[in-house]
């Protein structure tokens, strides 16, 4: 019998997510972030199910060229930029746009050879301090841009918001997405061209950054990264169910202990299941005992360790579970965000992780 552990693309939630953006930036157009093998979805079955998005956005030319392969026409954007001169034909070749965001970049542009213009997006840093152009050389890097034959004239001009996840009303007020959003004004001010900004959290909670396109990554795939929220807050639904069953449950007695390191004992004689799933699965290790997952669609908790095969589980709610029952990991009704906040990181990394041996099903 094949491992049980699978995880479940749910289709209609990347629809219905796409709808919620176009909803909440009607006049914006949207480029589908899908980076990340469509942050650990599946890129192709990503982009089929987005094929209403106005562009995609990827990492890697090697995404461009799947997305092509796939039949995929429409726009992509190189959200990092190239990195050599030859990497000029491939944009060419695959009628990919790559954002522009260093001086070294102008420069192979301008050299390029003779051949079908490029559309760039110029990239201005207004405070996030990782990539783009200071504010005062956009104005210079704009002009060589629009001097050079290899590009096109139709220059986009965005930016990345640092902390768009901290919306008005907050601790912090928004101050830095404030800030950011005057630096980049003042920047850009005459200068033709479209304007992008809003990022997924920007999307959700800053109207006034929306501009001509809006460039959603985890909102599409039901997440949410404002701190103490889930995607439902935001009418967004999980488009993973990450899923697997119980292959032993063991009486074990009070006083002993589960695990490695022995990091749980058992603080009666209990029900203990064990689950197949671990951190090889792309589980995360470090969430603590309590992490809630789903038997029978009922809560339970992790006891013990997470393991590389393995996990351990209180079936103590749970009294009549039987090898072969099933158990989710995350996914309506269990939000990826709260296995994440166990863990201490954010709704992306842990649907980013699993790893080639999880199944993937269709839904």
């Amino acid at each position: 019998m094949a491992r049980p552990t699978s995880a479940t693309v749910h289709t209609d939630a990347l629809r219905h997510n796409l709808s919620q953006v176009r909803r909440r930036a009607p006049n914006s157009r949207v480029m589908a972030v899908v980076k990340a093998d469509g942050y650990g979805h599946g890129l192709e079955r990503v982009a089929r199910a987005l094929s209403g998005a106005d562009a995609f956005g990827v990492a890697a030319l090697s995404d461009a060229e799947r997305l092509r392969a796939a039949g995929l026409s429409q726009p992509v954007v190189l959200l990092s930029g190239f990195n050599d001169a030859e990497d000029i034909g491939q944009l060419r070749r695959l009628n990919v746009e790559t954002v522009v965001h260093h001086a070294s970049q102008l420069q192979m542009l301008e050299q390029a050879a003779p051949g079908t213009p490029i559309r760039c997006w110029l990239k201005l840093d207004t405070g996030m301090h990782r990539l783009g152009f200071a504010p005062e050389d956009v104005r210079e890097a704009h002009a060589r841009l629009q001097a050079a034959p290899a590009v096109d004239a139709d220059i986009v001009l965005m930016n990345h918001f640092a902390s768009s996840d901290e919306f008005i009303g907050s601790a912090s007020h928004g101050r830095q997405t404030r800030e950011q959003l005057r630096v980049f004004a003042e920047a850009t001010a005459g200068l033709p061209g479209a304007r992008s900004l809003a990022n997924s959290a920007a999307v959700l909670g800053w109207p006034d950054a929306h501009f001509d396109w809006v460039r959603p990554g985890g909102a599409l795939y039901g997440i949410s990264v404002v701190e103490g929220t889930t995607g439902a807050d935001f009418d967004l639904r999980p488009a993973m169910t990450l899923a697997t069953r119980l292959i032993a449950v063991n009486r074990i007695r009070r006083g002993e202990r589960i695990g490695y390191s022995a990091t749980w004992e058992c603080p009666e004689d209990m029900p203990v299941g064990v689950a197949a799933i671990g951190y090889g699965d792309g589980y995360p290790r470090r969430v603590p005992a309590g992490t809630p997952v789903l038997v029978n669609g009922a809560r339970a908790a992790i006891v013990g360790r997470v393991s590389m095969d393995l996990m351990t589980i209180d079936l103590r709610t749970q009294p009549d579970a039987r090898p072969g029952d099933p158990v989710v990991l995350w996914g309506d009704p269990l939000p990826v965000e709260t296995i994440a906040a166990a863990a201490g990181t954010i709704g992306y990394e842990p649907v980013c992780s699993i790893t080639r041996r999880v199944r993937f099903v269709e839904d």
